[in-house]
């Protein structure tokens, strides 16, 4: 097991959190959503411990307990006052690695995971980014969804859960990080003691990189009152020394009220309320792109106005004030990020997940010294819209005739 800690001398409490390495891309086809599902499964109470009694020995010190699942791990935390390590280790080890996984609970928690995939697909914008991340991945694990789908997870049986839960729930499979009011020695000496003795095994395989697609798709949705536009591609994986390139690229062109596609799509033309940059690593692959939602009518207008920025960042890159003002930018992020144990705890645990050295404060602060306009540049290719997937989502009206999303 891989175990981390940051001690904090100036705040007074601990944010603890478990990492499996077990996600979306871990995944057999036929049981899409199975990570997310024993993610929920686990809260429901083990041997020891009701699933109230799992909330409520934390909240009863004021602290939370917290999970969730992506594409390459699932996480659990807990975030509790200093002096109650022990406490959070305990029911943290206790939920993740002795779960009941009784079949009953599993006929609640599927229906409390449907009326969750319900809820994402009453929210336009992330049903756009969904059916983008298909379109963009085309079929690779990367871009399916990590709730599974209404058919999946109605069908998982319980004999699926525990199947996963003892291919991936065990102490090799897993990084252990602490953040805060925190000895080091306490917290493996913690682990030693609620951990449970289980057998090494193989290690989850990760999937090949993908090739990814281009193109365009037009859906439209019932009802809503915007056109919701996504255009994104292929970029590099986490490790890759393009990376820090890549979040200034990204953030100059999109990353506030400041970037070039706010100013210009926003403020000076006044075709959407909601217009940014995004950017994603994972393990074997990331992407990069933009988005914008707007009024049906302005749809032409701002998918040109989307277009003609990503064209023109891949083509001149930043300039030396945009480059000088966004590696300011993201160093003073990166410094009040890190005053919060959560940030803290999240950057070493990205470090353990993928093998990534520990860089001092400091030492981030002069790699993004370092990007230079050559970098942004290289990087800026990776947004020219030939590469790129464009999804766009409208409301029924606008597109009748269109073919409707099949979910």
């Amino acid at each position: 097991m891989t175990v981390l800690s940051e001690r904090m001398d100036s705040v007074r409490s601990v944010a603890l959190g478990l990492w499996v390495r077990q996600g979306r891309v871990h995944e057999d086809p036929a049981e899409s959503g199975v990570s997310h599902l024993l993610e929920h499964m686990v809260f429901k109470g083990t041997r020891r411990r009701s699933a109230r009694d799992l909330a409520w020995e934390l909240e009863r010190l004021g602290g939370a307990l917290d999970a969730y699942t992506t594409h390459e791990s699932t996480a659990f935390q807990a975030r509790v006052p200093a002096g109650e390590l022990d406490v959070a280790l305990d029911v943290l080890c206790d939920l993740a690695f002795r779960p009941l996984l009784d079949e009953r609970d599993l006929e609640v928690e599927r229906d409390v995971v449907l009326e969750e995939i319900a809820a994402a697909a009453d929210v336009p914008e992330d049903v756009a980014f969904e059916e983008h991340a298909r379109l963009l991945y085309g079929g690779h694990p990367y871009g399916e969804p990590i709730l599974g789908t209404r058919a999946s997870v109605r069908s998982l049986p319980a004999t699926a859960l525990a199947a996963a839960h003892g291919r991936a729930y065990r102490p090799d499979n897993v990084v252990v990080v602490a953040a805060g009011a925190v000895e080091h020695e306490a917290l493996v000496a913690g682990l030693a003691r609620w951990l449970p003795d289980r057998a090494p095994g193989s290690a989850p395989e990760d999937p090949p990189a993908p090739v990814g697609g281009t193109g365009f798709r037009r859906l439209r949705s019932p009802g809503g009152g915007q056109t919701h536009i996504v255009m994104g591609g292929l970029s590099i994986p986490y490790r890759h020394p393009l990376r820090y390139a890549i979040y200034v690229t990204s953030t100059a062109l999109g990353g506030g009220m400041s970037s070039r596609l706010f100013q210009h799509i926003r403020e000076e033309r006044g075709l959407a309320y909601s217009v940014y940059s995004f950017h994603a690593f994972f393990s074997r692959a990331g992407h990069v792109g933009a988005y914008v939602g707007t009024r049906p009518e302005t749809a032409d207008e701002a998918r040109e106005a989307l277009t003609g920025e990503l064209a023109r960042l891949a083509r001149e890159g930043l300039t030396e004030a945009e480059l000088d003002d966004t590696r300011s930018q993201l160093k003073g992020q990166f410094l009040i990020s890190l005053e919060s144990p959560v940030a803290r705890m999240g950057r070493l645990a990205g470090i353990a997940l993928y093998g990534h050295r520990y860089r001092t404060l400091d030492e981030v602060a002069s790699r993004l010294d370092a990007v230079d306009r050559d970098q942004c540049l290289e990087a800026a290719a990776y947004f020219a819209p030939d590469r790129l997937a464009t999804l766009e989502l409208a409301p029924e009206p606008a597109l009748a005739g269109s073919a409707p999303i099949g979910r």
